[in-house]
């Protein structure tokens, strides 16, 4: 043990004898993990412990990484207790907006995002002897980030760094294998913990919906608990809304000597401690929390834990950009931490409000967040440290590529990185259904730019960093420090009416308005003060990291602020514009819902900032209307001007017309008097590719021309000869009728083409090729009476070949094509011209069917021949009397 450092008596928690072990380790290996259940006093023990060890050097730190604001306080203020000191001295912490540390801290208890930008301003971590990763096994997006770089940092500059994995599950072994490190198991201790589920009438009774489900079950349950237990009650629910809800509901109900508390990240400091300290004597306490209870926290007089059974987890769909929170069941592994907060102090009861038999249908873990976010955070930080391709790094678990390219992209878009190689940016697209005015990310050399280094530096999302360092350039930084404030928090609006089911109004005007007053914008709103009073503060930090303190003149500045272009500078793929009075367009080409007279009923251009509903029906909750000329101005170098021309079905001819958009939006449009011949011919084939090919002039020899074409492919599999069905003629058809149209205006002169020139040249062999078709699939056959007979291949597998049969007397053998290999099915005709047999040996026919035919059609016809030796008659297409016989 170092001799810098005194440990404290340690409480009697199962993990202290595991300490032996996980020190050794540490002692021989630069990486552990320890495997430590609910209740084993990891985060209490564990940091003191390694403060205490050989290799750490009197002056460097242990950095605690908790996944939570009120996790990190909270363990900082258990570790300072042990040592019998005030938080800030040798135990301190650091989270957003909030630190307690000095020159003598050793032991640093800091969120999981804060050792990212350790790492960025100092990648040896020289002042840091281990760094410790606690509730490993929550996966957070930061902590995988974080252990990536501190796992390259020890590889290539730290080789003595210590890094160790707390985890409480049973993926411990996994990352043992994987790091490759020791893994060090420790007993857990909990109290025994009676569990009851929901009985299956009961559910079966109940609304589908969570939040309906919650609020008829949890009041009754609290209730319930109150009377037949001791101790105070903690509540699992997923959202703060839900939080609300129930507490609405219980706030009247209640014993007078049991207070109510809620407990979710965005409530003041005080109010969070309020609800983590003991109660006072004679009085219990109800928690309403959110998952941010799950682990890390001992609360001191729970016995009873009442699980709603979800969670709120984002998802990032990369096809659209879009991150929505989606109400989820919660996992097995989240379902028995919870469990765990009844059985700390003493023994406990936890009731699940959900069927046991649904026990078994959870999933075991919750997807690593790293499967489900939005990456633009990750693929900026690992830019900035030279990581462009995240390959290059060690993770559990790979980001997945889409949402690494749609990161690069976004990050491109927003000026924070570069391409090294060309900076080469396309020319977008002028029909509109698309919006990449970037190349393909996977091939370029992305680098950071000075820019990019401002946004990482600020803490936010790259969108929201973005809109503070433009806007702060364009002259508006107080509003556009407070829009982003706002739109990284919760909505600070709600209705004054509990449980009104309406959607709040989407204007982000009156968000700012409240912001700037304090006061509801409109009758029927109030607002959510502990999200006001934290949206200023997160304002005020935002506008001095920009140089800025002044807060004097927040409500004037608000007022004249461009909010649209604003938001518009955080989402510039969001901008939109009016389609409906209850639709707008995206400038990726999506629709979006949204009654534009909720916003602003003249508007014609808006910025969305944040979208609800589904992929597929996609709504927006909050908008701002966005001048034209503001968007004209910001956007100036991705607006482009193209010439479009396209065929009016109406008056069958072409008309053009100059348009200028910015992605699919619209800006202007003038009429064309005589368009580009190259633009009509486009227009003239994207009809005819939507219309489809029966518009198109098929005369007998085109048609038979593209069936004798299909034979061959049919026959061969393939090359040398293509197919020429539907699908391939439209999907080639600028290739094959393209260079016909030129010169052509209307769909009248189009279908005066002959087609058979233009399905000859798609022949990829030219004239010789031409030559082996005639050879191989004859557009006509010769047969013994001298007539040349067209075949038909209008069924590729069988060609046909329809003769009157006086034609053929003579010929014993049937025909064939493709240089024999293909006999042609006959169809032999009466002199009539209708079908008296049908047959792919003829031989067999004049030895036995012809006699039939002869006798049913003999008396029908009897100017024509019909000999007894049909193989040796003369082959004829002339009566008797013609032919000179009787």
């Amino acid at each position: 043990m170092s001799a810098a450092f005194r440990l404290p008596p340690f409480p009697d928690l199962p993990v202290v004898a595991a300490l032996p072990e996980l020190l050794a380790a540490l002692e021989t290996n630069a990486r552990a993990v320890l495997e430590a259940p609910p209740g084993a006093g990891k985060t209490t023990v564990v940091p003191l412990a390694l403060l205490a060890a050989d290799w750490r050097a009197p002056a460097q730190k242990i950095l605690v990484l908790e996944p939570r604001q009120l996790a990190a306080r909270a363990a900082a203020a258990r570790l300072a207790q042990l040592l019998g000191e005030p938080v800030g001295r040798t135990v301190g912490y650091r989270v957003r907006l909030d630190s307690k540390v000095s020159k003598d801290t050793r032991i640093e208890v800091i969120t999981e995002g804060i050792l990212t930008r350790m790492l960025q301003d100092d990648p040896a971590l020289e002042e840091v002897a281990c760094v410790v990763f606690d509730e490993f096994h929550e996966r957070s997006l930061n902590a995988d980030l974080g252990l990536a770089l501190a796992l390259d940092a020890q590889a290539v500059l730290r080789p003595e760094l210590r890094i160790v994995l707390m985890s409480a599950t049973l993926e411990a072994q996994r990352l043992g294998q994987w790091l490759p490190a020791p893994v060090v198991s420790s007993a857990g201790f909990l109290f025994p913990i009676e569990t009851q589920y929901l009985d299956p009438r009961r559910a079966a009774a109940l609304p589908n919906k969570p939040s309906e489900r919650l609020a008829e079950l949890v009041p009754a349950q609290v209730r319930e608990a109150l009377a037949a237990h001791a101790g105070d009650v903690l509540v699992f629910l997923p959202g703060v809304a839900d939080l609300q809800r129930v507490g609405r509901k219980l706030s009247d109900s209640l014993p007078p000597t049991t207070d109510l508390h809620l407990l979710h990240g965005e409530l003041p400091l005080d109010a969070q401690d309020a609800a983590l300290r003991p109660a006072p004597a004679g009085r219990r306490k109800v928690i309403l929390a959110t998952s941010i209870a799950e682990t890390s926290l001992t609360i001191e007089g729970v016995r009873v834990v009442i699980d709603g059974g979800f969670a709120r987890v984002p998802r990032f769909v990369p096809r659209t950009g879009f991150t929505t929170l989606e109400t989820v069941p919660v996992a097995r592994a989240s379902a028995d931490q919870r469990r765990g907060r009844a059985g700390r102090l003493a023994p406990g009861t936890c009731y699940r409000l959900w069927t046991e038999a649904e026990q078994h249908q959870l999933p075991a873990h919750r997807p690593p967040e790293i499967h489900t976010a939005d990456l633009s955070g990750l693929v900026l930080e690992l830019a900035l440290w030279g990581a462009a391709d995240p390959t290059s790094l060690r993770w559990l678990d790979v980001p997945p590529a889409a949402a690494v390219a749609q990161a690069r992209e976004l990050l491109l878009r927003l000026g924070a990185l570069k391409n090294e190689e060309a900076g080469r940016r396309n020319e977008g697209v002028a029909a509109g259904n698309n919006f990449s005015f970037l190349l393909p990310t996977s091939s370029l050399k992305l680098t950071p730019t000075p820019h990019g280094r401002q946004l990482a530096k600020l803490g936010l999302p790259p969108r929201l960093g973005h809109l503070v360092v433009r806007g702060t350039e364009l002259g508006h930084g107080p509003a556009a420090a407070a829009l982003a404030a706002l739109l990284a928090e919760r909505d600070l609006l709600r209705w004054a009416t509990p449980n009104d089911p309406r959607p709040l109004p989407p204007d982000l005007r009156l968000r700012l308005e409240a912001l700037a007053s304090g006061r509801a914008p409109l009758p029927g709103l109030a607002l959510h003060h502990a999200t006001l009073q934290r949206v200023r503060d997160v304002a005020r930090h935002l506008q001095s990291r920009q140089g800025s303190s002044k807060d004097n003149a927040l409500t004037q500045s608000l007022a004249a602020a461009p909010v649209g272009l604003l938001t518009a500078l955080a989402y510039p793929d969001r901008l939109a514009q009016r389609e409906a009075p209850d639709r707008l367009r995206l400038v990726t080409g999506q629709r979006v819902s949204l009654k534009t007279e909720d916003v602003d009923p003249q508007a014609t251009f808006f910025a969305v900032a944040y979208l609800a509903g589904t992929a597929a029906a996609p709504r927006a909750t909050l908008a701002a209307p966005l001048d034209r000329e503001e968007l004209e101005t910001a956007f100036v170098e991705q607006i482009l001007t193209t010439d479009e021309v396209r065929y009016d079905p109406t008056t069958q001819r072409v008309a053009g017309r100059r348009v200028r958009r910015l992605g699919a939006l619209l800006l202007s449009e003038t009429t064309i008097g005589q368009p580009n011949a190259a633009l009509v011919a486009q227009a003239l084939l994207g009809y005819l590719q939507e219309a489809g090919l029966s518009k198109l002039n098929w005369t007998a020899g085109a048609h038979q021309l593209r069936q004798r074409l299909e034979f061959l492919h049919q026959l061969v599999g393939g090359e040398p000869w293509p197919s020429f069905g539907d699908d391939a003629l439209l999907a080639d058809l600028p290739t094959w009728l393209g260079p016909h149209l030129a010169g052509l205006k209307s769909l009248d002169q189009v279908q005066r083409l002959d087609l058979v020139e233009p399905l000859l040249a798609r022949l990829p062999g030219g004239w010789a090729q031409r030559q082996e078709l005639d050879r191989l699939a004859p557009a006509a056959l010769e047969v013994p009476s001298g007539s040349h007979v067209t075949l038909d291949y209008a069924d590729p597998t069988t060609p046909v070949l329809a003769v009157k049969l006086q034609e053929l007397f003579g010929l014993t053998e049937t025909p064939t094509v493709a240089a024999g290999r293909v006999p042609l099915l006959l169809h032999l005709l009466s002199p009539g011209g209708r079908p008296a047999q049908v047959t792919r040996d003829l031989r067999s026919f004049w030895e036995k069917g012809y006699f039939e035919v002869r006798k049913d059609l003999k008396g029908r016809y009897p100017r024509h021949p019909w000999p007894d030796k049909p193989m040796e008659h003369i082959p004829t297409k002339l009566t008797k009397k013609r032919l000179g016989t009787s």
